[in-house]
């Protein structure tokens, strides 16, 4: 039996990409949605991989990443001072529920992390959103969403030196806590749009592209992702397809 732990306050860290306009409405989108949903206080932190520079947090020189937060997510216990917790979510989410029920159900003190354990594997022949096609590899999209246990003593593997260091492999794969401490949250809250086709939905994740994408104007859940969006944001986004396009 699971001890269920409720944080009135919870810290919540959004993956930010500063590569282009849509990826900063994805990022802005993700955080209205979270806002509007939720009915408690929560603390939402941009994870801006320039600013880790500037502050000596962020020093590896592989570039290898997909976006600009493929190893930020891994500084939010850091960030935290490795007490309390941490969530961490790609920004490409869209969140339709109170975040806090994640606060409220799966977070235990014996747990080092909580994710959506995904467990598909037919994603090999499609193209990301950056066109490349997308490779699977175990655990893959794990790290999408993750509430950090950032006092626990495995979670503290989570050094600037080991996150500044070590392999995609390592960090992605959560290498860095035993398997039995990682606690499963169920896949409503990380629906991979495209993917998935349960009706029960608690936040939607465009893993593919969303809207803002070249060639994903219509992808499936788009029209609830651009009510967020305000008439001037909308008409930008057009205009960054059209460029793309050209």
């Amino acid at each position: 039996m699971y001890i269920i732990i409720y944080i009135m306050k919870l810290k919540i860290f959004i993956g930010f990409d500063s590569s282009n306009y849509g990826q900063e409405l994805a990022y802005e989108v993700c955080k209205r949605s979270i806002l509007k949903n939720t009915k408690y206080d929560v603390e939402i932190h941009k994870l801006v991989k320039k600013d880790m520079i500037d502050q000596g947090i962020f020093k590896r020189t592989d570039n290898d990443g997909a976006t600009e937060f493929t190893y930020t997510r891994f500084f939010v216990p850091y960030l935290c001072n490795y007490e309390g917790y941490g969530l961490f979510c790609d920004s490409d989410f869209l969140w339709k529920c109170d975040i806090n029920e994640l606060f409220e159900n799966y977070v235990s003190e014996e747990f080092a992390v909580s994710c959506v354990k995904h467990a598909y594997q037919n994603c090999c022949s499609r193209r990301k959103m950056d066109n490349q096609v997308q490779e699977w590899y175990p655990r893959k999209n794990w790290s999408s969403l993750m509430i950090f246990n950032c006092s626990h003593k495995n979670t503290k593997n989570l050094t600037l030196e080991n996150v500044n260091k070590n392999s995609p492999k390592w960090l992605h794969r959560m290498e860095w806590c035993n398997d039995d401490e990682i606690l499963e949250i169920p896949k409503s809250f990380n629906y991979l749009v495209d993917y998935y086709d349960d009706e029960y939905i608690k936040a939607l994740h465009f893993t593919d592209g969303g809207p803002w994408h070249p060639g994903y104007e219509n992808v499936q859940y788009g029209n609830e992702w651009l009510e967020y969006l305000d008439s001037n944001e909308k008409e930008k986004m057009v205009e960054l397809r059209i460029n793309n396009y050209n």
